[in-house]
């Protein structure tokens, strides 16, 4: 028999050395691989939290232009409810102007002859009349044309006082009528 020697071993060290630059080759393409998707992942998280920093600030700039507008939106509501108030206070200046006129044009016409007014005062809807006259008759005659008046409401006799003064004996009054002005119009009840 004869012996043929065969030695296997540079090709398997040759078959080994290659795999291992392979492998070497393959973890290295790997690892740069895996630092490129890393990088890449870096920088589009960056890329959109850049994007959403920037509509953060556009959103801010535009919320503070927002709130800038709602003040001066409040400030404009302020000042037309202030004008609306003068123009209250106007019109009812203007209504009072001839409301007073017509309340002492009537006031003089329902005076009865020997009554004279010393003092009136008026605050809101009501009025303090103090007066001089001839006698209580007179008082209560006034009283009376007071009452069928659409101007004056409710007047009431607060004080008389019978006096001397220059021109002898006379009744010192006070009335107060607690509702001066246009009444408002009666309701007519309805007969069934």
């Amino acid at each position: 028999m004869s012996q043929t020697g065969i030695n296997l071993l540079p090709w398997r060290d040759r078959a080994r050395a290659q795999r291992s630059r392979r492998l070497v080759a393959g973890t290295v393409m790997l690892w740069a691989l895996a630092a490129l998707l890393v990088l890449g992942a870096y920088q589009y998280m960056e890329q959109r939290k850049n994007q959403q920093n920037a509509r953060n600030g556009f959103l801010r700039s535009e919320i503070a232009a927002l709130e800038d507008e709602i003040k001066e939106i409040e400030s404009l509501r302020n000042r037309r409810d202030q004008l609306i108030a003068r123009m209250d206070v106007i019109q009812g200046l203007q209504q009072n102007r001839t409301e007073l006129v017509r309340i002492f044009d009537d006031l003089v016409r329902l005076l009865p002859e020997g009554v004279f007014l010393t003092r009136l005062e008026k605050r809101d809807a009501a009025m303090v009349i103090e007066g001089r006259a001839q006698s209580n008759a007179r008082v209560s005659a006034l009283m009376r044309n007071l009452e069928e008046s659409p101007w004056f409401h409710d007047p009431i006799l607060d004080v008389i006082n019978i006096i001397e003064d220059d021109s002898g004996r006379v009744s010192a009054f006070t009335l107060r009528i607690s509702n001066v002005g246009r009444a408002p119009p009666k309701t007519s009840q309805a007969q069934g």
